[in-house]
């Protein structure tokens, strides 16, 4: 089965996480900020006195789901559509590695 055979058999899937990336910022970004959400892990490091490392070991462009340059929200949805990109891209390449045995 190539490549755009999948997506047609799965055009729906592909359209509702399409729509999720999109929509994505309303809940990590606006109402994350409206109702003062913070990470779990972050508010356990507080409360253990752990110091924040991350503007000295920053090993990713994309901290926080941002975009350096551009707004919080379409960061959100650009580093989804990244993350949406490379997990179905592992995807295929497994199901093809599968299908070669």
């Amino acid at each position: 089965m190539s490549v755009r055979q999948l997506l047609e058999r799965h055009r729906g899937a592909l359209l509702l996480t399409l729509a999720l990336v999109v929509v994505s910022p309303v809940f990590g970004v606006y109402l994350a900020g409206l109702v003062g959400y913070h990470e779990p892990l972050d508010l356990a490091a507080e409360a253990l006195g752990l110091r924040e490392t991350t503007e000295e070991v920053n090993w990713t462009p994309l901290l926080d789901y941002t975009v350096p340059g551009l707004p919080d929200w379409l960061g959100y949805i650009v580093s989804g559509f990244i993350g949406v990109g490379v997990v179905l891209a592992l995807g295929l390449l497994l199901l093809r590695l599968l299908k070669r045995e």
